[in-house]
């Protein structure tokens, strides 16, 4: 890589190696020289436009989250519309994908990571689960709002149970994704008595 490289051009290209060395290799063949090493750069480049592994890695992990707030915000633009089961299926399909899915547990076994990113945005010591809460917790108060689900429903329970539950359906990474008709049903479990139960 030139010196001459831009430290945006640098910071993505080394983000993009650190994702492509998780989904192949998992959180333990993610080190510092896997990543240089997969972006075709010396190792001094990471260190150059980071304090150290862990900084990075803080860093990737906010810049995937931040991709994950965006894909949010479509989740809340389609309160309204189709089914609430539907939408659900669609947004966990999305949010738990391969990258979410293979971050979370680097997060969970890497205390320093944790540590930075709780310094770096309070309630983000498990980034990527949280977002997956605010988004899926937006989308449910935005449906109650509207009368697609009961007055009365419980939204952090909801929320808890879509999110824990939609994890543990994707963190296999092995066999691939769950099928969408999984999702639905599982969904469909979930906010039944919900939606069953909202004004006629």
């Amino acid at each position: 890589m030139p010196t001459g490289v831009h430290l945006r051009d640098a910071r993505q290209q080394l983000f993009d190696a650190a994702e492509r060395v998780l989904l192949r290799d998992g959180p333990n063949g993610l080190t510092s020289r896997a990543v240089t090493d997969e972006a075709g750069c010396a190792k001094g480049v990471l260190h150059r436009h980071f304090t150290d592994f862990d900084a990075f890695l803080a860093e990737l992990v906010l810049d995937r989250a931040a991709q994950l707030e965006t894909q949010a915000s479509a989740l809340r633009a389609a309160a309204g519309t189709g089914t609430v089961a539907e939408n659900l299926t669609s947004a966990l399909t999305t949010l738990f994908g391969p990258v979410p899915v293979a971050i979370i547990p680097l997060i969970t076994f890497r205390d320093e990571l944790r540590a930075r990113l709780r310094q770096a945005r309070p309630g983000g010591g498990i980034a990527i689960l949280a977002q997956a809460a605010t988004a899926i917790s937006g989308y449910l108060a935005d449906e109650r709002d509207r009368g697609r689900i009961a007055a009365d429903a419980d939204i952090d329970s909801l929320t808890l149970s879509l999110v824990g539950g939609g994890h543990l359906l994707f963190a296999d990474r092995d066999p691939g994704p769950p099928p969408t008709a999984v999702v639905g049903r599982f969904v469909a479990g979930v906010v039944a008595d919900s939606v069953q139960r909202r004004p006629g």
